[in-house]
């Protein structure tokens, strides 16, 4: 019968550290397998905007270019936003005066931009730039998907560094004539994997994986 507690005791020790040993491992990989889900990426949520901005009738009805607006796109790192003076041409005098464009009237009368919400966004240690992505033949719909369908704009990518990196090893399946990185639903003519390949010898384009290519 005494044997029984020192058996009892290292049961009761092996459940412990049984238990201590799931916890330490299975807490970090509990975390690292919700940092690649949208409610850690953002990916799929709708980010409403200080004005309804309807990118299907600018892009789709209207066939306003991306870069009309996003102009730094193809020369900065940031596409940039324009300024609410240049929105203004476009619509007529008497839309201004709607509840709908109180944030650009607004805007006009405190000379200051309208706060619009960013809705893909990147953490402070990771480099981007749009120019040159954009110069080497990288659609906007390939990282921002099918924004002229969208009537609230949202994140399509995860943007994890895994899905970054299948884009850097093979740049070619990504590439596009680039006269037509902002055409949306844009389709290769012919063998796709050929003209990947005949776009990234002619762009010059890299296989850029190392870490300082995105952490500088």
């Amino acid at each position: 019968m005494s044997q029984l507690f020192p058996r009892s005791a290292d049961t009761a020790l092996r459940v412990a550290l049984a238990a201590g040993l799931a916890l330490l491992i299975g807490v970090p990989l509990g975390a690292l397998a919700f940092a690649r889900t949208p409610l850690a990426t953002g990916q799929y949520v709708p980010v409403p905007q200080p004005v309804r901005f309807s990118h299907p009738l600018h892009v789709g009805a209207l066939r306003i270019d991306c870069r009309f607006c996003h102009a730094g796109s193809e020369r900065a790192a940031m596409a940039g936003l324009p300024p609410t003076r240049s929105c203004v041409p476009c619509h007529h005098e008497s839309w201004l005066a709607t509840p709908a464009f109180a944030a650009i009237e607004h805007s006009l009368d405190t000379h200051r931009p309208v706060p619009w919400r960013r809705v893909t966004t990147l953490p402070d240690f990771v480099y981007f730039n749009h120019a040159v992505h954009v110069r080497k033949g990288v659609g906007c719909e390939t990282c921002h998907g099918r924004v002229d369908l969208m009537e609230q704009v949202h994140q399509t990518a995860p943007l994890t560094m895994g899905w970054c990196l299948d884009c850097h090893r093979a740049p070619e399946r990504q590439l596009r004539p680039v006269e037509q990185v902002t055409a949306m639903g844009w389709a290769p003519e012919g063998e796709p994997q050929a003209q990947g390949r005949a776009l990234a010898a002619r762009y010059h384009v890299r296989r850029l994986t190392t870490c300082t290519a995105c952490h500088r």
